[in-house]
C-alpha cells in the first residue's frame, strides 16, 4: 500500500471576518498620531501666527507704502528701501549696531563664562555671589538705563567723581559720542553678564567630573583641562548664547535711548532707536518699517550662517 506524504500546510494571513487589513490600520493609526501632535501644536501655531507671522507680513506691507500711522498711506512699492540704503544717518546707525555688537558680545560672553567658572567652584556665599551677579537681568531695561543715567552724568555722575578723586579728568559722556558708546557698551556689560553666567553654569554642571579626573590621571594641567575639556564640552552653551546675544545686540533699544536718545547727533544711533525717531516722532512709519525688516533680514540671516557653519551645536555637553 503506498503512503503518501503531504507536507505541512501553514495558516494563511487573512483578514478576520469584519477587521480591516494591516494597511489600513497601519494608516489609520498614523493619521490618529498626527491629529493629536497637530493638537498639542496649534496652540502654539496660533500664537506664533497672531503675534509673529502677521505682523512680519503687516510690517512688509507697511514698508512699501508712505504713511504717517493715521492714514491708509500711499503705495510707493520699493521707494522706502531705495530711500533707506541712501540715507547716511542709516549707514551711521548700522555702523553703530555691529560696533556694538562687536563691544559687547565677546566681552559679555568671556566675563560671563569666567563667572560661571569661579561660581561654580567651592567659593563661600557663592549663591550670594551668584545673584547679584544676575540681579541686574531681574530689573527692567529702563531702570538700569536710569542707574547708568546716574553713574555717567558728566556733572554729577559717581564715574567721572571717581576718575576725578584719581586725579584723572572727567570724561564727557554725554557731549562726546566715543564716551556716549562706551558708557552704553558698560551699562550692558553690567545687565547681560548674569545671563551668560547662568547659561555657562547649567553647561558646566552637565559636564561629567569622570572627564576631569581622567584629564589630571593624564597630567594636565588646570589650564588644560579649561582649554581641552571645559571649553569643547561648552560647545553648545556658547553656540546658544552667540545667538541670543548678537540678537539681543541688533535689537537693542532701552538702553540706548534712556542714555542717550541716540546723541550726541546720531553718534550712538542704532537701528532700533533710528527706526523708533522715524516712526514715532518724525511719524514716518513706511520708512520705519524698511528698516525694520531690513533689520530681521540681517538677523535671520547672521543666524542661519551661525547655524550652518557651528561644528559643535549637536555637541552634547
Amino acid at each position: 500500500m503506498a503512503i503518501t506524504v503531504t507536507g505541512e500546510r501553514r495558516p494563511t494571513a487573512t483578514a478576520s471576518p469584519g477587521r480591516p487589513p494591516m494597511a489600513e490600520r497601519l494608516r489609520g493609526r498614523r493619521l490618529r498620531e498626527s491629529a493629536s501632535a497637530w493638537a498639542f501644536l496649534s496652540p502654539n501655531l496660533l500664537l506664533v501666527g497672531v503675534f509673529l507671522i502677521i505682523p512680519l507680513v503687516l510690517a512688509f506691507v507697511l514698508s512699501l507704502r508712505e504713511s504717517s500711522g493715521f492714514d491708509a498711506g500711499t503705495w510707493v512699492g520699493l521707494g522706502n528701501y531705495r530711500t533707506l540704503f541712501a540715507d547716511p544717518v542709516f549707514w551711521q546707525s548700522f555702523l553703530n549696531t555691529f560696533v556694538f555688537c562687536v563691544c559687547t558680545v565677546p566681552v559679555e560672553m568671556a566675563l560671563g563664562l569666567g563667572a560661571a567658572v569661579l561660581f561654580n567652584s567651592v567659593l563661600p556665599g557663592r549663591i550670594l555671589w551668584r545673584t547679584l551677579v544676575y540681579l541686574p537681568m531681574v530689573i527692567s531695561g529702563v531702570a538700569t538705563a536710569l542707574i547708568g543715567t546716574l553713574m555717567f552724568d558728566e556733572n554729577i555722575g559717581f564715574a567721572n567723581k571717581l576718575l576725578t578723586s584719581l586725579g584723572l579728568p572727567g570724561l564727557s559722556w554725554q557731549t562726546n559720542g566715543a564716551s556716549a558708546m562706551f558708557s552704553i557698551v558698560l551699562v550692558t556689560l553690567w545687565t547681560r553678564i548674569g545671563f551668560n553666567m547662568v547659561i555657562y553654569l547649567a553647561g558646566l554642571q552637565g559636564i561629567s567630573p569622570e572627564l576631569y579626573e581622567a584629564a589630571r590621571l593624564e597630567g594636565a594641567s588646570g589650564w588644560q583641562q579649561f582649554r581641552l575639556v571645559t571649553v569643547p564640552m561648552l560647545g553648545p552653551s556658547t553656540f546658544f548664547l552667540l545667538i541670543m546675544n548678537v540678537v539681543f545686540s541688533f535689537q537693542v533699544f532701552d538702553t540706548v535711548y534712556v542714555l542717550t536718545r541716540g546723541g550726541p547727533g546720531h553718534a550712538t544711533d542704532v537701528l532700533v532707536t533710528y527706526a523708533y525717531h522715524n516712526g514715532f516722532e518724525v511719524r514716518q512709519q513706511g520708512y520705519a518699517a524698511a528698516i525694520g525688516i531690513v533689520l530681521f533680514v540681517v538677523v535671520m540671516a547672521f543666524t542661519a550662517l551661525q547655524w550652518r557653519f557651528s561644528r559643535n551645536r549637536d555637541t552634547v555637553g
